[in-house]
């Protein structure tokens, strides 16, 4: 004979699974924007564009792909990294690379 989980239990679990989950991407956010400031200081040091639409570009196509494998919704994966692209720039225009 199976037991059958309380749904409160259950609610309880899966909660706590999303919270970590959450808690894990701030981390991963965070190391991530540790790595583009240091990629905004190089560019204002060497008078580069803060932007790389060609980049930009194909980031949106690997992550797209990505999303898909993962059955994400691809246009969510897009909207996802053009909302930390423009915060990103945010960043880069801070430091002082050229727009």
């Amino acid at each position: 004979m199976s037991q059958i989980e309380d749904p409160t239990a259950t609610l309880l679990r899966l909660r706590a699974t999303i919270d970590n989950i959450d808690a894990a991407l701030i981390f991963m956010l965070a190391e991530r924007f540790r790595a583009t400031q240091q990629v905004g200081v190089l560019k204002a040091t060497h008078e580069m564009p803060a932007s790389d639409p060609m980049r930009e570009e194909q980031q949106v196509a690997r992550l797209r792909e990505l999303a898909e494998a993962a059955h994400l919704d691809p246009e969510f994966a897009e909207k996802w990294f053009n909302f930390v692209v423009a915060e990103v720039i945010r960043h880069h225009t801070e430091a002082g690379a050229p727009s």
